[in-house]
């Protein structure tokens, strides 16, 4: 098989996590977890990882096929989503915000395919016009452990997976065993966005998309680590769409 002739594959546009100086370096730095583009490649994409520069999101959105916002130990400002005030454990990074919102939007307005990923699934939610619980422990009486105690590279609890969704046709499953390492999620979401996974334990929501573009899906879970077969499923399905292949 030529050059030519090999399956096309689309580049993902990944965000990066930031720091100030400290550790790696004296000076402010990026950082992102190697399993982000691994999986990415694995699945067929070209990953490209995306410095937090607003003003080029549109030059970012033009090199890429589809965009995958990633998580991070950070929160999304309770003023986006019209919160009069900010529970005590919120810690914000509002450069990295900044960036992946305006990014975000700009997909959703060109109707790329999107997958939010942890916090990219509450920065999803929000830019839908949904809301996000704070902080669980406060707000979901008899909550599971959602930052769990053992090692993110094993599962933490179990999703049921709604059928008749994205989410339910890539993975063909009704339930998945996830990884958990989050103190928020999302509270509502508005139509035409529905909530396609959830804790059956608790009822905190687990997984978002909307029907009416062509691939856009939050889950709150970090596939990349691809404990379950819905991980490694909801990826590849994420590049078929980025290549124009549908989800």
């Amino acid at each position: 098989m030529t050059p030519s002739d090999e399956p096309r594959r689309p580049v993902i546009g990944i965000t990066a996590d930031a720091e100030e100086g400290g550790g790696y370096s004296a000076l402010p730095w990026y950082a992102l977890r190697q399993n982000y583009a691994a999986v990415v490649a694995a699945a067929g994409g070209v990953p490209l990882i995306l410095p937090h520069e607003p003003a080029l999101s549109d030059r970012y959105l033009d090199l890429i096929d589809g965009l995958m916002v990633t998580g991070g130990a950070f929160d999304v400002d309770p003023a986006l989503f019209g919160a009069e005030t900010r529970h005590a454990s919120v810690t914000l990074k509002a450069g990295r915000t900044d960036f992946e919102l305006a990014v975000l939007q700009g997909a959703l307005g060109r109707d790329m395919p999107v997958l939010g990923i942890c916090g990219g699934q509450q920065l999803l939610a929000v830019a839908l016009g949904g809301t996000l619980i704070q902080h669980i422990p406060d707000a979901v009486p008899n909550a599971l452990a959602h930052e769990q105690p053992n090692p993110r590279t094993e599962p933490g609890h179990v999703v049921t997976i709604a059928p008749d969704t994205l989410l339910a046709r890539v993975t063909g499953q009704t339930r998945a065993a996830v990884n958990s390492a989050h103190h928020q999620a999302v509270q509502t979401v508005p139509p035409p966005v529905v909530v396609n996974a959830w804790t059956a334990d608790d009822g905190v929501i687990e997984g978002i998309e909307d029907s009416t573009r062509r691939f856009c899906l939050g889950v709150q879970w970090h596939p990349e680590y691809t404990i379950d077969p819905a991980d490694t499923a909801i990826l590849r399905a994420f590049v078929r769409a980025a290549a124009g292949e549908g989800g």
